[in-house]
């Protein structure tokens, strides 16, 4: 992770904000889409910082430079950033935000500029007000993307342009038609004109389409729009083989994708004409609906802010519950894939134990190997984070060959590790140690376990959000004085992108906005980390279902969560006289469903299953 020198970048750039007159320039890790993940035309953000990690901002003066990121990458910040750069480590006291820093460099009339489709409309208001009212010349539209313009003189990745496949009506559980419909419920309700698809991931969930123009992430660039007569798909046609424009026929209109804005302006200006003629003028107009994730450039496209309403997404709250044939996929894609990690382990201990080196990119590309024996498999969900030592406290640790470690059986291995396939995504993510732990590994382990068993059996009534469980998951470090620098669970998409909205468990406001409801997705995933000595993580993918309760107070319903991930935890790494009568009886019960699941996929594989056997065992409950 040595750092690139960005200093002709830097120079190509401020060379074109001296040219637009903008004196500050912001450059967000999103592309056009807001995608958390995006194609490698689209990762400006890493091209002008040298950082690599999917979150942070970047903003950019006539002589500073800072990079504001989360704490998953304080330590991959530290290793990519060169000189030029200040690292802005979010959350920590007296650290100013991205914002705050640009607003500051704003001060005496100077102007922030930013690529429109880079940040939703929301966020363009209030930035703007918080500006000016701090002296700044306020926040303006850069057309086109400079960092676009400083990379051109270098070789920017061409944008893909894959096909698309069908997602048959057997793996999405529901046909596409149907959810256009139900969308067009929620517009009716809201009494809008229509609503604005930006989300790859919504566009591929509603239209049961997928895609390969993101690495890991199923979906592929286009924009829709939905009104009370019309679906309009904004894609590349070429992109469209015939089966899919069979299964989208003659309900679904086919326009270029770079025609979104045009079209917009257009619609919305007819509209507009419709309702000054309109009888009934005395009625308050109605407007577009669009999620609070949608760009200023679609917003401005509508007619601003007065012509459209803010609402979360319909779309994505709808995908967020799984429906029974999702659910189902869920389950029997985790049992695969669990399948698949423990033919690796135990490979990978047997290996380890010859006395064979192995690097840690040996070691993802072998767990590669063995997910690709499995039915339905369609590729890995994310980068494997596979982490031997002082490398497992980078917390999105992505091993390079040629620069990575050699996996030493004397100290910590973490694997965090996930995959697509037709019928679901998986995410797990497993700590173990092949030689004889240190007390301290032992003992952070178990903190970890106990915390991951508490979320993951807890019971709570209906309205309950994440932020009301993270504390769950924590308590055990924090009563040491413990913590650690990253959300405790995220939604998961079903053949979908790995991390999915609008739920999560953690510490962010957002998290309080959606309650957990049956049928959603999410991973239980506490940890622990030590810079410069080893990391713990250990990962569940769990899902929300209706619990049988011998009270219901306030006549509400109560739920819990069914532990959807099938893979043993690490005996050696826990301190069983840390557990309690009933996390024991959890770690029995959760083993033997695991090894119920798995061991009949193992049964060719002697060394996989005898491994199996031995992590499952019983452990002796007092």
């Amino acid at each position: 992770m040595a750092p690139i020198s960005t200093t002709d970048r830097l120079s190509r750039l401020r060379a074109a904000m001296k040219r637009e007159k903008v004196d500050v320039y912001v450059v967000p890790s999103e592309d056009a889409h807001n995608s958390e993940y995006t194609c490698k035309a689209d990762a400006r953000r890493a091209f002008i910082t040298g950082f690599t990690g999917s979150a942070g901002c970047a903003v950019v003066t006539a002589d500073k430079a800072a990079l504001s990121t989360d704490g998953r990458y304080f330590n991959q910040a530290e290793h990519q950033l060169d000189a030029n750069w200040e690292l802005l480590k979010q959350g920590l006291p007296d650290v100013p935000t991205w914002q705050e820093w640009a607003i500051r460099e704003s001060v005496g009339g100077k102007s922030v500029g930013i690529d429109a489709t880079l940040i939703t409309s929301q966020q363009a208001k209030n930035f703007d007000t918080r500006i000016k009212k701090k002296g700044g010349a306020g926040l303006v539209a850069v057309t086109p993307n400079l960092v676009d313009e400083a990379w051109g003189h270098e070789d920017r990745p061409a944008r893909p342009n894959n096909p698309v496949m069908v997602l048959s009506d057997d793996y999405a559980g529901q046909a596409f038609a149907e959810k256009i419909e139900n969308l067009r419920k929620e517009i009716e309700k809201k009494k809008g004109l229509g609503f604005v698809v930006s989300m790859l991931d919504e566009i591929a969930w509603l239209y049961n389409l997928r895609g390969t123009d993101i690495p890991y992430n199923p979906v592929f660039f286009a924009y829709a729009l939905v009104t009370p007569t019309t679906s309009t798909l904004f894609i590349d046609k070429k992109k469209l083989p015939s089966d899919a424009l069979t299964h989208l026929g003659n309900r679904v209109e086919i326009k270029p994708y770079e025609d979104i804005f045009d079209y917009l302006m257009s619609v919305a200006e007819k509209a507009k004409a419709e309702s000054a003629s309109s009888e009934s003028s005395e009625d308050a107009p109605q407007k577009w609906l669009v999620s609070n994730k949608t760009s200023w450039a679609l917003t401005k496209a509508l007619g601003g802010d007065d012509a459209v309403e803010v609402i979360r997404s319909p779309v994505e709250d709808a995908k967020a519950v799984k429906n029974e044939t999702e659910r189902r996929g869920m389950k029997e894609c985790h049992i695969r894939d669990g399948a698949a990690l423990i033919k690796y382990f135990a490979w990978l201990e047997d290996e380890l134990t010859k006395g064979k080196q192995l690097d840690e990119v040996d070691g993802a590309d072998r767990l590669e190997e063995f997910r690709k024996e499995g039915d339905r498999f369609k590729g890995l969900s994310f980068d494997t984070i596979s982490s031997a030592g002082p490398n497992a406290a980078v917390i999105h640790y992505k091993p390079e060959p040629g620069a990575c470690a050699t996996i030493d059986p004397k100290q910590v291995y973490l694997c965090d590790s996930g995959a697509q396939y037709l019928d679901g995504t998986t995410d797990t993510t497993r700590t173990l140690h092949f030689g004889e732990p240190t007390e301290m590994e032992k003992k952070a382990y178990t903190l970890v376990l106990k915390g991951m068993i508490d979320l993951g059996n807890v019971v709570f009534p209906r309205g309950t959000t994440g932020l009301a469980l993270d504390v769950l998951a924590r308590q055990y470090l924090w009563r040491e004085g413990l913590d650690y620098r990253h959300g405790t669970g995220h939604g998961v998409g079903s053949f979908l992108n790995v991390h999915e909205g609008p739920i999560g468990i953690g510490t962010r406001v957002q998290y309080s906005e959606v309650p957990l409801a049956p049928g959603m997705v999410i991973s239980d995933e506490p940890g622990y980390y030590e810079d410069g000595k080893f990391g713990i993580r250990i990962e569940n993918v769990i899902m929300v279902c209706e619990k049988k309760t011998t009270h219901q107070f306030g006549e509400k319903p109560y739920y819990g969560f069914e532990h959807v991930t099938m893979v043993p935890m690490c005996k050696k790494l826990t301190d069983l006289s840390l557990l309690n009568r009933e996390e024991k009886k959890w770690l029995n019960e959760y083993h033997k469903e695991v090894w119920e699941k798995t061991s009949p996929l193992l049964e060719k594989d002697g060394q996989a299953w005898k491994w199996l056997k031995r992590e499952t065992e019983e452990v002796v409950v007092e």
